[in-house]
């Protein structure tokens, strides 16, 4: 939020800084939930188990209900997986990122509002983020037989519209 406030004040020239700030915020608050919920970060497929967390809070609902359904079967489409990040469509993927945010950001470079704007918009980016992540990492740890189908209702309610 502070973050968010202060490029927000500083007008458009501090404002470009945002972006980069942020995404490393987010990205850490990512990592961070990951060790915590006893996941390894330093393995390939988990950080990409992170990006698609990231793509999950931060898409349209199209592409949420891909990424779903991605997550919801993760441990069948890990093994799938190339072993090279580079195989990853990154063009797409910060597309739907930015198509998600441009007009708030936008806002945020606007002299006077900016800071209010960017202090609030940055909480509820990093609040939602962190609230997805967490229901993510719950939804694979709940991995038990009887769970599953309880479960993927429950989480359908809060990813698919």
């Amino acid at each position: 939020m502070i973050e968010g406030a202060g490029t927000g004040a500083g007008g458009i020239l501090i404002g470009l800084t945002d972006l980069p700030l942020l995404l490393g915020i987010k990205i850490k608050l990512l990592y961070e939930l990951a060790s915590i919920y006893g996941f390894d970060v330093k393995d390939y497929r988990e950080r990409m188990y992170i990006l698609n967390i990231f793509q999950l809070a931060f898409s349209s609902q199209d592409h949420v209900n891909k990424i779903f359904a991605k997550i919801e079967n993760w441990d069948e489409y890990k093994d799938t997986l190339s072993d090279d990040i580079n195989d990853l469509d990154w063009r797409s993927f910060q597309q739907e990122y930015r198509d998600y945010i441009d007009l708030a950001k936008l806002l945020q470079l606007v002299p006077g509002i900016g800071a209010f704007v960017g202090a609030y918009v940055n909480n509820k980016l990093v609040d939602k983020l962190g609230e997805y992540a967490m229901y993510a990492y719950r939804m694979r740890i709940l991995s038990d037989e009887v769970c599953v189908t309880k479960k993927t209702r429950w989480f359908s309610k809060i990813f698919i519209k």
